[in-house]
């Protein structure tokens, strides 16, 4: 049985194929009479539609959306919210060799194994375009958390293969990360990422890297022992973004720390607060008011010009090339995805937290 809900009282239902009629999303449960700030929503989808930037893919849409359900003047109504996305640029004839192709990397296979029947057009139900849907309701919970509670989401690249950005003394602003096409905050390494990338495209390669995500005003008390640990479902809100491979929370060198290293000293006396956050704002799996922050791993995209060995449909090696659009490095447009999808999951935290 396929699962494509996420999210327990802020439920994201997902549906559509890459080169099907649309693709979209059902958001339930988000808290009723709120204005829908249509602005962020159009904004967050801007970032992440295809052939935003010549780092990204060719196939050009608009990722205009139309809601159909759930809003009465602008405001929620407290039914179920549906996001409409209309698939405006799929060329599907650069697919129709692949019918019989079982690509490398790819969920072909899998998806085959598994259903007996696939959507070969660009991955089907596989691919990021799905992601579409996935952004239009997170984007509204994250224009939500930010009016109510305060809580800001800023994700930027921090690595395009061994290009590494330095440390930041503060969290960039949205603006400061849309700066660059490669959404990197600081201007020299983003122009080295961004040439590295252009490079790799034009000689039919890709890259992956990393993405960090930092959320600040979060308020205490969110996550739900011990199966509903605030770290825990972060990693499966994360790790169900395509190309996402790896998540570390916090510090990945505290791991070679010992525990006396780790010993968090309060701050200021009169309220809950540390010196240095080296529990990363998460004990027990509930938030401490702290900043959290992570980092993931993102893939270099399978989908290359290059020659590589594929299966055929009876599992013999066969050498493939494969055409049509593609992004030689998905980390770009994979911002906004991680912003959204954090903001989902801090809802449904937050909404569950109200229950208790």
């Amino acid at each position: 049985m396929a699962r494509n809900s996420i999210g327990k009282l802020y439920c994201i239902h997902s549906f559509g194929e890459s080169h099907g009629p649309m693709v979209g999303s059902v958001a339930e449960g988000f808290p009723s009479n709120t204005l829908i700030d249509l602005n962020h929503i159009r904004y967050q989808m801007n970032r992440r539609r295809p052939g935003q930037s010549n780092l990204s893919t060719d196939r050009d849409e608009s990722d205009d959306f139309t809601l159909v359900s759930g809003i009465f003047e602008g405001k929620s109504t407290g039914a179920p919210i549906t996001f409409l996305i209309p698939n405006t640029d799929a060329q599907s004839k650069d697919y129709s060799h692949l019918k019989d192709i079982f690509r490398p990397g790819h969920a072909d296979y899998t998806y085959q194994a598994k259903y007996k029947n696939r959507d070969y057009r660009g991955g089907g139900r596989s691919s990021a375009r799905i992601t579409a849907g996935w952004v239009a309701a997170g984007a509204m919970a994250e224009s939500y958390l930010k009016e109510k509670i305060g809580i800001e989401i800023i994700a930027y690249t921090q690595s395009v293969g061994g290009i590494n950005c330095p440390p930041l003394k503060e969290a960039p602003t949205k603006d400061q990360v849309d700066a660059h096409a490669v959404r990197c905050p600081h201007a020299e390494t983003a122009e080295e990422m961004q040439q590295y990338i252009k490079q790799l495209k034009a000689h039919g390669d890709s890259i992956g890297g990393t993405i960090n995500c930092i959320v600040k005003n979060v308020p205490a008390g969110l996550g739900e022992p011990v199966f509903g640990k605030f770290n825990a479902l972060l990693a499966q809100y994360m790790m169900s973004i395509n190309a996402v491979k790896s998540i570390a929370i916090g510090d990945a060198n505290n791991l070679l720390k010992t525990g006396s290293e780790l010993s968090d000293e309060p701050g200021n006396a009169g309220h809950w607060n540390t010196k240095e956050n080296k529990n990363n704002g998460l004990l027990g799996g509930i938030s401490t008011g702290e900043t959290i922050a992570f980092t993931l791993g993102f893939k270099a995209p399978s989908s290359i010009a290059k020659a590589q060995t594929a299966f055929d449909a009876d599992f013999n090696p066969i050498s493939l090339e494969i055409n049509g659009r593609h992004d030689p490095c998905v980390l770009p447009r994979a911002i906004p995805i991680v912003e959204t999808m954090c903001a989902s999951l801090i809802l449904d935290l937050y909404l569950e937290s109200k229950t208790n």
